[in-house]
């Protein structure tokens, strides 16, 4: 005799995933960031070929209402000047500590296809797609800059080191309900980034919005490119099988 439908306990629905990480990448995530990557290739194509080119008005305007509120030379004579040079600092080499140490605590918990993009995106996309640009645009720094720089001024290198960062650690370590509280930290901590480097007159407003563009193209085409390593990776967390 067949139980009756009432008498049939009803099936449990499939909970959630056990884990969310890392991240899988977001749709056309390839062609929106080969898209980004392209639209700063081609203003710095423009910056080769015309010294002012029609954003040029912008950067100047930008670079005088700094000029009125802050004194070229002597960063650290306040606390936002202070500031500043901290996150200078923090764009500069010493900046690189902050992804090693993020890459050799994922490869201790076996997370090596978490810490290979990781370096990718972070260091080797330093080397191969912002330097290149920098050779490509070759723009001069602003005038008097409150720290010391190097040649190349577009896109500013600085911020594409905080926006490289800032996604990673979003895409390896955050699961979906704290990564939204990742990004409202880590878009703040980007936009102070691009507003020390004019506070510092180290480079023009446009270098800066090119540094975050050029950062999120190069995150999402890493991203689509490492899925298959990082999706192997998030199955082999679920299992508990890192290590095999």
């Amino acid at each position: 005799m067949f139980p009756s439908p009432s008498s049939v306990p009803p099936t449990r629905p499939a909970g959630p995933p056990r884990h969310h990480l890392p991240a899988a990448p977001p749709r056309h995530a390839l062609g929106l960031g080969i898209a980004l990557l392209a639209l700063v290739f081609l203003a710095g194509l423009l910056l080769r070929l015309d010294p002012r080119p029609f954003f040029q008005g912008l950067d100047d305007r930008w670079a005088a209402s700094v000029n009125d509120t802050a004194v070229a030379g002597s960063p650290d004579g306040d606390d936002l000047g202070l500031f500043t040079t901290v996150l200078d600092r923090l764009g500069g080499p010493l900046g690189m500590v902050l992804p090693l140490l993020v890459i050799g605590c994922l490869c201790v918990y076996g997370r090596w296809r978490s810490g290979l993009f990781v370096f990718t995106v972070t260091v080797v996309a330093n080397l191969v797609v912002l330097l290149p640009l920098k050779q490509v645009a070759d723009r001069p720094r602003p005038p008097h800059p409150s720290v010391l720089v190097n040649d190349g001024s577009y896109p500013s290198g600085q911020v594409f080191g905080a926006v490289t960062l800032v996604v990673a650690v979003a895409v390896v370590l955050f699961p979906p309900r704290a990564r939204r509280w990742w990004w409202a930290f880590g878009a703040p901590y980007v936009l102070a980034m691009m507003g020390s480097r004019t506070w510092l007159h180290a480079q023009w407003l446009s270098d800066t919005v090119a540094g975050a563009l050029v950062g999120v193209g190069a995150c999402l085409v890493l991203w689509r490119v490492f899925a298959p390593l990082l999706e192997a990776e998030a199955e082999r967390m679920a299992s508990n099988s890192l290590w095999l």
